[in-house]
């Protein structure tokens, strides 16, 4: 196998909403809320007209889009035994993903992710993690990691406790590790981890300007840049309008945007740069020609609803 994600196994459910339901819900536009009380969570839905439920999950998203561009890809990620998990485990089947996880009746239901979509397409997620982030290292099988090229992990996934065992397990069988830092929130909240991370375990790391930013303190893009070189590994940036970014040692290679664009929503859009930049790592293409299938694939997911082509 190419490439075995382990990840958020989360249903997500689509809603547009208007800038005036993100201030009155106290939430920030363009992060991601972790809500911790099921009966919160419902009530924030119970308000909403939803557009589209489809299995999601940062990792997984990116693992679609893979098998897609007809990689061979499997994923792991924590359900229950009830109507959303059914729905999640029918969706990466669909797609070609082999689900390695064996679904069980738990007392907490399966992680749904609510994604507010405004006007401006910019989309803000409130996420019930339910059993998903439960995830413990009894779930990872060493064997299916042993028999992949590369393992993908999500910074929402990493958390103290049981989902940290997970994470070192899989890290620790691995033959290559690549991984998103996924949200600011995420950084800020785990970011001595991170660094650790990333300096010392992950050959691949994945951020977006913001979240690299923080992660080292950054004044300006000049101190990532050297951060970077002094890494000695790959670290994969997206910058928003002004393209993306590869450092690896001394090699910094740059891509610009697509164009022209009539951009619906831009959820995914991180997932799918990683998978269409995974595609070209793995099938040795020069990092050039990965950034622009990363952009490629990006510029596709945007233009529709939704965080899969």
């Amino acid at each position: 196998m190419k490439i075995l994600g382990i990840g958020n196994a989360i249903v997500d459910v689509i809603c547009k909403v208007d800038d005036d339901f993100i201030a009155q819900n106290s939430l920030t536009k363009g992060t991601m809320k972790l809500i911790f009380d099921e009966n919160e969570f419902k009530s924030l839905l119970s308000n909403l007209k939803i557009e589209k439920t489809i299995s999601g999950g940062s990792v997984a998203n990116s693992i679609v889009g893979l098998s897609q561009l007809d990689n061979k890809v499997g994923f792991i990620g924590k359900i229950s035994d009830d109507d959303l998990g059914a729905k999640y485990e029918d969706g990466l089947k669909n797609e070609n993903v082999e689900y390695f996880y064996s679904k069980k009746k738990e007392e907490i239901p399966t992680g749904t992710c609510l994604i507010l979509v405004t006007p401006d397409s910019e989309r803000t997620m409130c996420t019930f993690l339910g059993i998903a982030g439960k995830i413990n290292e009894n779930d990872i099988s060493s064997d299916v990691i042993n028999n992949s090229e590369m393992i993908f992990l999500e910074g929402y996934l990493w958390d103290e406790g049981e989902p940290k065992k997970a994470f070192d397990k899989a890290i620790n069988n691995a033959k290559k590790v690549a991984m998103s830092l996924s949200d600011q929130f995420c950084v800020d909240r785990h970011k001595p981890h991170f660094l650790e991370l990333v300096k010392n375990k992950l050959d691949i790391t994945f951020a977006n300007e913001q979240e690299i930013m923080s992660l080292i303190d950054a004044k300006d893009f000049n101190d990532v840049i050297n951060f970077g070189k002094e890494l000695k590994k790959l670290l994969v940036i997206t910058r928003g309008e002004k393209g993306a970014i590869s450092i690896n040692g001394d090699e910094v290679t740059e891509t610009g945007i697509k164009k022209n664009l009539k951009i619906l929503d831009l959820t995914g859009a991180g997932d799918l740069f990683a998978a269409g930049f995974l595609h070209g790592t793995i099938n040795d293409l020069p990092p050039k020609e990965s950034l622009e299938k990363g952009t490629e694939m990006s510029s596709k997911v945007i233009q529709q609803i939704g965080a899969r082509l």
